[in-house]
């Protein structure tokens, strides 16, 4: 099964205390899974304990799954908590270099297609 992660939502992902595998695993083997607010797309969904993450995909007209986003829920509470308490308070100079690090590889990738 083809499902591609966007560097948005790989960023989204990382920022939110979520790793992709976790996700994908959320994805590819959830507890279970609701339409999504988004048109034709579906939020899947996994426990972790006391952590709920929820994936939103939608396939494509290649029949190719695209993760959209994903956020962790707090379980046995009312609080969303889209951002982990790990995340919460992660080093502001990693966040920085991270996003950083994401600038200059799109500058990379853009410069690589003009010289195609």
């Amino acid at each position: 099964m083809n499902v591609i992660f966007t560097k948005h939502v790989i960023n989204q992902l990382y920022n939110r205390g979520i790793s992709q595998s976790d996700a994908w695993n959320t994805f590819q083997h959830p507890d279970g899974s609701v339409p999504g607010k988004t048109p034709n797309s579906r939020k899947f969904y996994k426990n972790y304990g006391q952590k709920r993450i929820e994936i939103v995909a939608k396939q494509n007209e290649k029949g190719e799954w695209i993760i959209l986003t994903g956020w962790i829920k707090q379980l046995g509470s009312n609080q969303s908590g889209r951002r982990p308490p790990q995340a919460a308070t992660s080093n502001f100079l990693e966040r920085l270099i991270m996003k950083g690090l994401n600038k200059l590889t799109n500058l990379l990738q853009k410069n690589s297609r003009k010289k195609n």
